[in-house]
């Protein structure tokens, strides 16, 4: 069935995910060997196996002083146990010493234990008592104070799996184990592609009726914050041979090319045209069950997914969220991640009713108040032409297409910016 402009029907925001990732013959990007202090944000292309243990050996985790903990049972602060002080290990040395039946050496946090000690008693919980020997007042199990070698990873163990995108904790374990460079796909180029006669650059004034580029900017840091690499083409004019001529060209050096503009019905709106026209399969949907971003258009052509996005400001930024993030992740090596693992999301109780269209998924700005330790969200109101609303939003929440509007105090799901 067509709707009474003539397009399809509108389908809902998941039916037109699974028909682009059933249509999209996606590919996993290049590979290359990545020094390690530039691997942030990257996606691991091959299992990063540990070419040691971590740590390589026994360490205190605390001040104190390492014990055999059997030594120390037993002991109050009415009746201590008394430990021979037999010497004090240098960090980052190996200690010269094992110790014995009643011994105990000073140690550092992140010293090497000595031979034979298998806890720490910390100096909160001991004394000197003179100068070669000390009471304990509190007894340690073994394994206490202290991480053991191969406690944190194994040699051989596999630290983290293909697909996997590097976070600053990621690296720093890979640093641990002595690895300086990996193997990592190369981050997608994705071009954008800016389309409208009342569009102009940021910089230059404007005469009546035009309006500034503020999606090419969006967009570029949307997509440096979900992993690809932003490529501007430019702003262009609402007519057929120019677009498709980009297009095109920004096939040959794409994994995904974005056109913002354009995506509705108006007699200068050419890119469902453009998009059949440069490659098979062409348009797979145009019309989506979303507000803001009704008249986005998804289609592929050859192995390149390529978007019609709209040009209202806060459209953008939504569409971009709910069908380009996904489709970048998977083209970056990451995978699709059906499941929202990667995105920071929370549940908010709405601070007012809100009206909804039925049968469209709703997307609203949002700010998050504390109210006696509880999140709320206060819904940032505005139209999809407008940009601050988002600027001043924490995130946006979603009223499901199911529902015809929310009452005050009701829960939902905000994904946060």
């Amino acid at each position: 069935m067509r709707d009474m402009l003539g397009r399809e029907e509108l389908i809902p925001v998941e039916k037109a995910l699974q028909i682009l990732f059933q249509h999209a013959p996606f590919q996993l990007p290049n590979e290359m060997l990545t020094p390690l202090e530039d691997a942030y944000g990257l996606v691991v292309s091959r299992d990063i196996i540990s070419p040691e243990d971590l740590p390589g050996f026994g360490r205190s985790t605390v001040d104190g002083f390492a014990v055999r903990a059997a030594d120390t049972f037993g002991a109050t602060e009415g009746l201590p146990a008394y430990l021979k002080l037999v010497a004090e290990i240098a960090m980052g040395e190996r200690p010269q010493c094992a110790l014995h039946k009643g011994q105990c050496a000073k140690i550092a946090t992140g010293g090497m234990l000595p031979e034979k000690a298998d806890a720490v008693v910390m100096f909160e919980y001991s004394q000197r008592v003179e100068h070669d020997s000390i009471e304990v007042v509190r007894p340690v199990s073994p394994g206490e104070n202290v991480i053991q070698a191969g406690e944190d990873a194994t040699k051989g163990e596999t630290i983290l799996k293909r697909g996997h995108r590097l976070r600053p904790q990621d690296v720093g374990a890979l640093a641990g184990v002595g690895l300086s460079e990996i193997w990592t796909y190369k981050k997608p180029r994705v071009a954008i592609i800016a389309t409208g006669d009342e569009v102009v650059p940021a910089r230059e004034p404007l005469r009546p009726g035009q309006v500034r580029d503020i999606n090419s900017y969006t967009l570029a840091g949307l997509v440096s914050d979900a992993g690809g690499i932003a490529e501007k083409k430019g702003i262009f004019r609402d007519e057929y041979e120019i677009i498709k001529d980009t297009v095109r060209l920004s096939l040959m050096h794409s994994e995904i090319i974005l056109i913002t503009g354009g995506s509705s019905v108006g007699t200068k709106d050419v890119t469902a045209r453009v998009i059949n026209d440069v490659g098979s399969p062409g348009v797979l949907f145009h019309g989506v069950a979303l507000k803001p971003g009704k008249p986005t258009i998804g289609g592929v052509a050859g192995s390149v997914p390529i978007f019609g996005l709209p040009g209202h400001p806060a459209a953008v930024h939504i569409c971009f969220e709910v069908f380009v993030r996904p489709v970048l992740e998977l083209q970056s090596g990451a995978g699709f991640d059906r499941f929202g693992r990667h995105r920071r999301t929370l549940r908010a109780r709405v601070t007012r009713n809100i009206a909804s269209s039925p049968g469209r998924e709703e997307h609203i700005g949002v700010m998050i108040e504390d109210r006696n330790g509880e999140p709320w969200a206060v819904p940032m109101l505005g139209k999809s032409g407008l940009i601050t609303t988002l600027t001043k939003a924490d995130g946006t929440a979603i009223i499901p297409l199911t529902k015809s509007g929310v009452r005050e105090g009701d829960y939902l799901e905000v994904i946060l910016f």
